[in-house]
């Protein structure tokens, strides 16, 4: 199985730590550091994903004792129903008042490249996932997302006659695909599964992801790079 082919549910832990909306602060605040955990999500007795208490929400909630004094103007323009969701949220003595209802969540279906983006994107550490019916099933953790990186990447087929024209013909398709590559100037050849790389490039990136491109290639059993930087003269790439 490589990084394309895992789903969430491969890599999620389906073991949790939860916890009810009815838990008190100071029980769940204790909870986090004897687990080690920066969170932990809060079910329904069906299981369902209700929210998260994070270490964040305990922190806000210690912080907002020493909330500044606002100027007549800032209360003069102040938000009531924001201003009560703040305090209920500062002062809560319950999972239910402090937890974090604004969720980013993905199927067990969902792609690791999905995960990873809702990840990357929402700046989060668990990624929870749910069913349909919005049941909690498993977590992926950043920790997760790295054992997925280290599995080397799928190959690219390569249906064609012998094995040295399926590898040459694939390459050909794929060099085709990649907007990037310098198709003009480079001469790749391939012969007993070694593909090698003559001809010029514009950059040592360049270089390198037809390197990784050809390295992908079901059958290829070696890459050598005999290519050259391109001489200034030399007209743009043809894409």
């Amino acid at each position: 199985m490589t990084t394309e082919t895992f789903l969430a549910r491969d890599l999620m832990t389906a073991t949790l730590v939860t916890v009810p909306p009815d838990m008190p602060v100071h029980a769940i605040a204790r909870l986090l550091s004897e687990k080690g955990i920066s969170s932990v999500p809060v079910t329904d007795t069906a299981g369902q994903l209700l929210g998260i208490v994070t270490e964040a929400d305990l922190l806000r909630r210690v912080a907002g004792s020493e909330d500044p004094v606002r100027s007549w103007i800032a209360r003069l323009l102040r938000d009531d129903d924001a201003e009560a969701r703040r305090y209920a949220r500062t002062h809560g003595r319950t999972a239910r008042d402090i937890m974090t209802t604004e969720l980013v969540t993905a199927t067990p279906e969902a792609t690791t490249a999905h995960c990873a983006r809702l990840m990357e994107e929402r700046r989060i550490k668990r990624l929870p996932i749910v069913t349909a019916d919005g049941r909690l099933v498993g977590m992926v953790s950043r920790a997760d997302l790295l054992f997925a990186a280290m599995q080397p990447p799928g190959g690219i087929a390569a249906p064609e006659r012998n094995q040295d024209d399926r590898i040459a013909a694939a390459l050909r398709r794929e060099i085709k695909k990649e907007p990037w590559a310098d198709s003009l100037y480079i001469s790749p050849e391939v012969a007993d599964g070694v593909v090698t790389f003559h001809g010029f490039v514009h950059s040592a990136a360049i270089r390198q992801g037809l390197c990784v491109l050809a390295s992908r290639i079901d059958g290829v059993r070696q890459v050598v790079d005999r290519m050259e930087k391109a001489p200034i003269f030399l007209p743009g790439v043809l894409l």
